[in-house]
Order: C-alpha cells, then structure tokens, then sequence
C-alpha cells in the first residue's frame, strides 16, 4: 500500500515492532489527554487563506541560529533509536542531512555524538539531560562540541520521569544488545530491570532533580554553544528563560509524556511567543504530523517546528528511506499549504491567515 501521509507510518510500526518497543514511542502519561490534545488542537485552528497572489516561486529557507537550512522543519530528540531499526540515529541523520535540515540528536541515543557526526555533513543539536554527577554532564556536553554539534537543548520537564502506564505494564528496559552509548564508558550506558518501568527507574537515580535557573548560567560557563531551552509552556518561564541566557526557547509538553492535563504545546505557543517579544526564536514539537500543521505554527509566530514520533516510526517501517519521506511529505504538504493560502515566503506568513478558538470574531471591513 503506498503511504500518502506521515501519520500512516505508525499502524506500520506498530505492525513491525515489539510491543514494548511500540508502546515506548506511542504513548503518554498518564490519561493521554494531553497526547490527544496535542492532535486535536491543531484541528481547532482554521485557515484565513488569501488569493490571487502569484505563488509560482515558493521559498521555505530559513536560518535557525545562523544555520541557514532548506525549510522550518527539524528533527526532535528521541531516544532509543536502534529499538526502531538496526541502523537507529545513524538513519536519520543521513535523511535530516540529505533534507538540508537539523537533527537533534537524544542524550539517550543508542549511538554516540561522535558515531553520529561519521555519517558526514550536517547540522546537528545535541539535546541534553543534566544528570546528578555533573563531571559526566561536562565531559558529554564537551565531546558535543568536538564532534561538531551547533547548539545544546536542554531538557526542562523531566526532574523525574512522567508516568507512562504501557511502561509500566511492560517492565520497559532497553533491549540487551542496545546501550546508551553516550554513557557506555562511564557505568551509567546499562538500564536495568525494575519492578516498574526501568527508564523510570534509571531517571529517579540518575537524573538531577535539584536542576534550577542558576544551572543554564553554569552551563554557559562550560560551553559557547547556544542553549536552547526545551519544554516551556507559559510565558512566566519564556522571560525568565531569556533573562538566564538561553538562545531560543522550545514549547513542548515532551511528546506529552511528562504532566498530562498540560495544554497543547500548539495552544500554549502564543502565549510564549509574546512574552519572549522577539528577543529570541521560539519553536514548538508535540503533535506535528502535517503540512498544515507547520504553517498554523509559524502563523502563531514559532520560528520553527521540530518532529518526534513520525521519524522513529517511519525509521521502524523502511530506515533511512522512511524518514526521507516524512521530512518530504511534510515538505511538499507544507509548501502547498502556503501556495494555498498565498505565502511565497516563510516571512509572508502571518497571524492574519489563521483563525483560533481564542480569536475575537473580526469586524466585517468595510469597503
């Protein structure tokens, strides 16, 4: 069957992959409210499209912290990548690289920042977790910056792991052959079996739940790269953000895997985006999986938007090959949706071609 979206590759990977693999990527905490939420919102939100406008040239370039790539979409950080396919981090790497986009590469890949920076060029984020032993968070952050990666995300909502029930149900563990391989040499690459879910176990010993606005200042004093700081939701947080010195800011809820009853990240980047009143590029990952999703995004001022769940689970299906497709289909929806609604430009793109739930009804302009 030819695949025609980007949301068919998950009845595909759940077809293929392990059950506790399957569940890993798929689910949410708790309820799942917020996961649904994190679709549904999108639907929500109505287009104001303009016409006759020549839209035969089309430019979706744009420049995220200086690097200039072919269009606003990136790839997340997601862990765990050889659970999808032997080939794991090292696939979508090359297919982020062949699309002229970024790849954010997870703390908990299943390949290391140096295996990852062998596949050849490309801009690529490391996304970062601050564990209790800082040395080990030091050393990692600076293997980083040898390898070539651009910028640091670091990961905000996670002082200690979200309650996904699946994992729990499952006893997840990393399968045996797979390891952490940024931690291999340090003792800390093994996640052992638990009662409950073992990355939930592994987080509660590992990661550091003291993690405050003073830490993104001290990891300005080990590293120049930019920091981007990753799972925001409110304003408050935007402006302090910025006030620590972060570069850019990341509304994500974490694939809503962490507090449920959340919003949408879509819902909450408003709000984020006016706090931050364009001091730094703000972008926004949870629940993309269209075209169309994109420009709502970039109409409600996000800079960019970055794609978690489609990419593993169009790794699990066909490899590299799978998250080529995704980064096209989403490329060549994105593209129509502005040809659509009269954008030639990423800067054409504005509050005024979308309608939102929370949108006073517009006075009818006279003529």
């Amino acid at each position: 069957m030819e695949i025609t979206n980007v949301s068919e590759y998950e009845a595909i990977a759940k077809q293929k992959l392990p059950k506790m693999a399957y569940d890993y990527y798929a689910s949410g905490a708790e309820d799942q409210w917020t996961l649904q939420e994190n679709r549904n919102a999108f639907a929500r939100i109505l287009f104001r499209p303009r016409i006759l406008i020549d839209v035969s040239k089309i430019d979706m370039a744009t420049t995220v912290l200086g690097f200039k790539i072919s269009m606003p979409i990136m790839v997340a950080p997601t862990a765990f990548q050889k659970m999808a396919h032997p080939e794991g981090e090292y696939a979508t790497a090359r297919a982020a690289s062949a699309a002229g986009t970024i790849m954010t590469l997870s703390s908990w890949a299943t390949s290391s920042v140096e295996e990852v920076a062998s596949t050849g060029p490309g801009i690529r984020f490391f996304q970062l977790y601050v564990y209790k032993n800082r040395k080990v968070v030091e050393q990692l952050v600076r293997r980083a910056e040898r390898a070539g990666f651009k910028a640091i995300a670091l990961t905000v909502d996670t002082p200690r792991l979200g309650r996904r029930e699946s994992d729990i149900k499952n006893r997840f563990t990393l399968p045996s052959n797979l390891t952490l391989k940024n931690f291999e040499g340090l003792d800390l690459g093994k996640m052992d079996e638990a009662n409950d879910s073992g990355l939930a176990s592994y987080v509660a010993g590992q990661i550091d739940r003291t993690l405050s606005w003073k830490d993104i200042q001290w990891l300005q004093t080990i590293t120049n790269l930019p920091i981007l700081v990753k799972g925001v939701l409110t304003g408050e947080d935007a402006r302090i953000a910025i006030q620590a010195g972060a570069a850019g800011i990341i509304v994500s809820n974490h694939g809503a895997r962490q507090l449920d009853y959340v919003p949408a990240t879509i819902s909450a980047l408003e709000e984020v985006v006016k706090a931050t009143q364009g001091r730094v590029p703000v972008f926004l990952d949870g629940g993309v999986r269209r075209g169309t999703d994109v420009f709502k995004a970039l109409a409600l001022g996000a800079s960019g938007i970055f794609i978690g769940r489609p990419v593993v689970f169009s790794l699990a299906a066909e490899g590299e090959a799978g998250v080529r497709k995704v980064l096209q289909m989403l490329r060549d929806e994105f593209e129509l949706t502005m040809a659509l609604s009269g954008c030639r430009s990423l800067k054409e793109i504005t509050r005024n071609h979308i309608i939102t739930e929370w949108d006073t009804p517009r006075p009818v302009p006279r003529l």
